[in-house]
């Protein structure tokens, strides 16, 4: 991701998500919309962006894809990986996240995603590459990005920050809800001054959501 473009990285809740094992197997979908597209601190977006997504489970494995508007373009995911948890509430899970896109602002990335949860608890660590593109000038990088996040009763914080040939940083608190049926949500973002594609100066950022699961 070219942190000073505002095309970046999207994802599916469910590349993060860990799921116990069993021996169902079932299909769902989601759509929304926000009122501005962020994504690990980075606006996507400085408009409303409507998204959706479908994803497949079975005992543990899971596999999507989840696609949004990001203005210049369409960015569509493409993730796989297994999630477990244990009988004390202990969750584990692994994946891979492709992100794709649409007209000639930004190349691909390719991540691996690890997850921790325990309790109200929850860790991510993803690393991954920036593909090259010489016609765009964006030539290839690494990055690496860690968050943590406490969650509890709808209430949650997470805190991100970039590495490798990324750098930055962003704390989002939020509250989501659900209400006849829909998903409800609102958030707070601060991001540090790498991450701020507008000013550069870091910025805070109130955004909304509403979406269905299916």
């Amino acid at each position: 991701m070219k942190l000073m473009n505002k095309a970046a990285l999207a994802v599916s809740a469910a590349c993060m998500m860990t799921v116990s094992t069993s021996a169902s197997a079932e299909f769902s979908a989601n759509a929304g919309v926000v009122s501005q597209y962020f994504f690990r601190g980075i606006a996507q977006t400085y408009t409303a962006s409507a998204s959706a997504g479908v994803d497949y489970e079975a005992g543990g494995f899971y596999v999507g894809t989840w696609a949004a508007d990001v203005q210049d373009g369409i960015e569509i995911d493409f993730y796989g990986g297994y999630g477990f948890e244990f009988d004390n509430g202990l969750g584990l899970s692994a994946g891979v996240t492709t992100y794709q896109y649409t007209g000639d602002f930004d190349s691909a990335y390719n991540e691996v995603n690890l997850g921790f949860s325990f309790g109200f608890f929850s860790a991510s660590y993803n690393f991954g590459t920036h593909e090259d593109d010489a016609g765009l000038g964006i030539p290839e990088s690494d990055y690496d990005f860690l968050s943590v996040t406490l969650e509890h009763e709808g209430f949650y914080g997470t805190y991100g920050t970039f590495g490798k040939d990324f750098d930055g940083d962003y704390l989002e608190v939020g509250y989501g809800t659900e209400v006849a049926g829909f998903d409800l949500g609102v958030a707070l973002i601060v991001n540090s001054e790498e991450l701020d594609v507008e000013t550069g100066e870091g910025d805070e950022t109130l955004v909304f959501s509403i979406g269905k699961s299916f």
